[in-house]
């Protein structure tokens, strides 16, 4: 795999996040006031311990937790891409790697349509970014977690999604899978997608144009 040129992005309003409070399903307070302002066409970190906020923030960016108070700007955002650290998905589901993968065009395709050879090759190229090829036909719930999670993210790589939204997706590889994960997020980049991952390890947060420390549920320090 070789590493992707990276072309200066067109200038794009940041996402932004104003005075954004959030709470838990038991209404427990899980992010404080929290005002943001994070570069397209770049990436940001999250950084934090367990329970510092950072799942939230990535579900709040997704559209998928509606904030208690505050606002977020995606202007402009038409599509994301959202990779979960654990996968929920059941064991025995009757799905092979790459129909997993696939998943990620249908978005792009729209009810009733198939996938055309062109959609073919986003699988085929996604797949072999996140050395999967060898495991195509494999069962998905034969995998290992590590395994799904590369599976996973070669699925939000399939979509070509303006936002990628990566919750520890280091989370479980061992150091040639995470070199990999850093040169996937590096060419999403590259191609002009916003990424904000959360993550746990310094060599990650380090390449990250952004990187924002996160405390229960505040920020405590943005560099980049």
């Amino acid at each position: 795999m070789t590493p992707t040129a990276r072309t200066p992005p067109p200038h794009r309003a940041p996402l932004t996040l104003h005075e954004v409070t959030a709470a838990h399903d038991d209404r427990r307070v899980a992010l404080h006031s929290i005002s943001l302002e994070l570069p397209r066409g770049a990436t940001t970190a999250l950084v934090g311990h367990n329970g510092s906020g950072k799942s939230t923030l990535l579900a709040v960016l997704a559209g998928t937790h509606a904030p208690t108070g505050g606002s977020v700007d995606r202007r402009d955002v038409a599509s994301t891409a959202w990779v979960v650290q654990r996968s929920q998905a059941p064991d025995r589901l009757p799905l092979t790697v790459r129909d997993v993968v696939a998943m990620g065009r249908w978005a792009a395709l729209g009810a009733w349509r198939r996938a055309s050879a062109a959609d073919r090759v986003i699988v085929d190229v996604a797949l072999d970014r996140l050395g999967l090829t060898r495991l195509a036909r494999r069962p998905f719930g034969d995998l290992s977690g590590g395994q799904r999670q590369r599976v996973l993210l070669a699925q939000a790589v399939a979509q070509q999604a303006d936002l990628v939204l990566l919750d520890e997706p280091e989370a479980g590889l061992d150091a040639d899978a995470r070199s990999i994960v850093e040169e996937v997020v590096a060419a999403e980049v590259a191609r002009g997608a916003t990424v904000v991952h959360a993550t746990h390890h310094e060599s990650s947060a380090a390449r990250a144009d952004r990187v924002v420390h996160l405390r229960d549920g505040r920020v405590t320090r943005v560099s980049g």
